[in-house]
C-alpha cells in the first residue's frame, strides 16, 4: 500500500476495523471510517479516540467514497446493500476485507500471528506486551484492549512498533486467517465454535501449513502441555516452566495456559525465560476478559467477552472457587449462533447451577441483517429452566441492573458476558453504579 492513499473502513468502530484502521494511519494511510452507531448518536469510546490518531469519521451513506479512494474496506459483517457498498462500485473503487488489507500491511515484515477458537486476543496481547518489554519494538494489531497501553487518549489494541516484527491476531470464525503467511504462529486451542469440529480442525490444518518458522500450540511436543499445573488463587496464577517460575496476576488456568504460550513463542525468539517472566508479572490484561469493572457493597463485578459455551465455563470456572455465589448476566451475540450453540448452552447453565443461583439472559443482539430469528433468547431460557437451570429472560437492560442490584449481596460476583453489542462493557459499570446506589443489596 502507498503511502497518502485514501483508505475508507465500513464499521470503523468494530473491534477488528477499528485496530486496522489506526494500524493503516500508523503506515501513513488518509484514514475514513463510517460506523452506524455514529449515524445514530452513539458516541461509542473507541470513536473519539480514533478521531484523535487522524482517522476522518463521516457518515455511513456512502460520502465517505469517491473516485480517488483506493480501497473500501469491509469485514464479513457487512451486507449488500450497504450505502458505502454501492458508492464503492460506483465509482469503480476496490472492496477489501480487513484480513486482506492487514496482510497487505504485513508484507515485508516477520509476522507472529495468533489464532485459535479460544484465548487469541489475550494471548496476541500477551506476546506483544513481553515483546515490548524484552525491547523488541514490535508493531502489534489486536481485537481487544491491552490494559497496560490503554489511555484516555489511546485505545490500546494497537501498539506502532520501529521494528519488523509484527504480533496480529488471525480469526477463523470467517476464515479469514487464510489470508495470513506468517513466520511464526500461536494456535491456542482447536474446537467447535463457529463451525463442526471436523471443519475447524481443517481449517487450522490448513493455517499451519502457512506458517513458515514454527507453530506453538496443540501437537507440539516440545511444551509441557500435559504436565501443566498453575498454581490459581484470587490474585491470579503461578507455574513452573524450564526450571523458572512465573506469576501472571490473572484470574483461571485458562489464562496460565495462554501465558504458557506465550512464554514459550517468546523463548523461541530468543529471549531468556527470567527477563520473560519479570514481564509476564506487570501484564495487566485485556479489557473484557475478566476485567473487574469495579467492587461495591462487598460484590465484585466482572466483564468477559465470552459468547459460546467453552468461553463461558472458563470464566465462571475461573472465579467461581473465589466468590461466595455467581451472579450470571449473558447476552446472545446472534441469532445463527445462537441455534448451533442451543443444546450445549442449555446443558452449560445446567451445570452452572450449583454455583450460579440465577442466570440472567438477554435477548439476541441484533441490529439488522438477513439472520432469521428461528431460536430466541426466550426458547432458550424456556428450555433450559425446563430441565432445572436457574436462568430468567431479563428484557432489557435497566430491568436486568435493578434484578441484579436487588439480589447480590457480600461476597458474591457478578460476571456479565457477551460479545458485539458495544453497550456490553457500559452494563458491567453500570451494575457497579446501581450496587453503590443506597437502596442494592437484600
Amino acid at each position: 500500500m502507498t503511502t497518502g492513499q485514501h483508505v475508507h473502513l465500513v464499521g470503523v468502530a468494530g473491534v477488528g476495523m477499528n485496530p486496522l484502521a489506526q494500524a493503516l494511519v500508523a503506515a501513513g494511510a488518509q484514514v475514513s471510517g463510517s460506523d452506524r452507531y455514529l449515524d445514530t448518536g452513539h458516541e461509542l469510546d473507541v470513536l473519539p479516540k480514533l478521531r484523535r490518531v487522524g482517522v476522518r469519521l463521516v457518515a455511513q451513506d456512502g460520502s465517505g467514497v469517491g473516485p480517488a479512494t483506493a480501497a473500501v474496506v469491509v469485514s464479513t459483517a457487512i451486507e449488500a446493500g450497504n450505502p458505502d457498498l454501492e458508492a464503492a462500485a460506483r465509482h469503480g473503487v476496490p472492496i477489501v476485507h480487513r484480513a486482506q488489507m492487514l496482510a497487505r500491511l504485513l508484507e515485508g515484515t516477520e509476522c507472529i500471528a495468533v489464532t485459535g477458537t479460544s484465548g487469541k486476543t489475550t494471548v496476541t496481547g500477551m506476546v506483544g506486551y513481553l515483546l515490548e518489554q524484552l525491547g523488541d519494538d514490535p508493531t502489534v494489531v489486536n481485537g481487544g484492549i491491552v490494559a497496560n497501553w490503554e489511555t484516555p487518549d489511546v485505545v490500546g489494541n494497537v501498539r506502532a512498533g520501529s521494528s519488523r516484527r509484527w504480533v496480529v491476531e488471525a480469526d477463523e470464525s470467517d476464515r479469514s486467517l487464510l489470508h495470513f503467511t506468517p513466520d511464526w504462529a500461536i494456535i491456542t486451542n482447536i474446537s467447535a465454535d463457529h463451525f463442526p469440529l471436523d471443519d475447524t480442525v481443517a481449517l487450522f490444518e490448513q493455517f499451519a501449513a502457512r506458517v513458515k518458522k514454527g507453530i506453538v500450540g496443540p501437537g507440539d511436543e516440545r511444551a509441557p502441555w500435559r504436565t501443566f499445573e498453575p498454581v490459581l488463587s484470587p490474585d491470579g496464577c503461578t507455574f513452573a516452566y524450564a526450571g523458572q517460575e512465573f506469576r501472571l496476576p490473572l484470574l483461571g488456568r485458562h489464562n496460565a495456559e495462554n501465558a504458557l504460550q506465550a512464554v514459550v513463542l517468546c523463548e523461541r525468539l530468543g529471549h531468556p525465560l527470567g527477563r520473560i517472566a519479570k514481564a509476564l508479572a506487570t501484564f495487566r490484561g485485556i479489557r473484557r476478559r475478566l476485567d473487574v469493572a469495579g467492587r461495591a457493597a462487598g460484590v465484585t463485578v466482572i466483564d468477559d467477552y465470552a459468547h459460546n459455551p467453552a468461553k463461558i465455563r472458563a470464566a465462571w470456572q475461573a472465579v467461581a472457587p473465589h466468590y461466595a455465589r455467581v451472579l450470571v448476566a449473558w447476552r446472545p451475540h446472534g441469532f445463527g449462533p445462537l441455534a448451533k450453540m442451543f443444546t450445549d448452552l442449555g446443558a452449560l447453565f445446567r451445570e452452572m447451577g450449583g454455583t450460579c443461583p440465577h442466570i440472567a439472559i438477554l435477548p439476541v443482539y441484533y441490529v439488522g441483517g438477513t439472520a432469521t430469528a428461528s431460536v430466541t433468547a426466550e426458547a432458550l431460557v424456556a428450555e433450559a429452566a425446563r430441565e432445572g437451570a436457574p436462568v430468567e429472560l431479563a428484557p432489557d437492560y435497566d430491568a436486568l441492573i435493578a434484578a441484579t442490584a436487588e439480589r447480590a449481596r457480600p461476597g458474591d460476583v457478578v460476571l456479565s458476558m457477551g460479545a458485539r453489542d458495544p453497550e456490553l462493557p457500559a452494563l458491567a459499570r453500570r451494575i457497579v453504579k446501581a450496587l453503590n446506589a443506597p437502596s442494592s443489596g437484600s
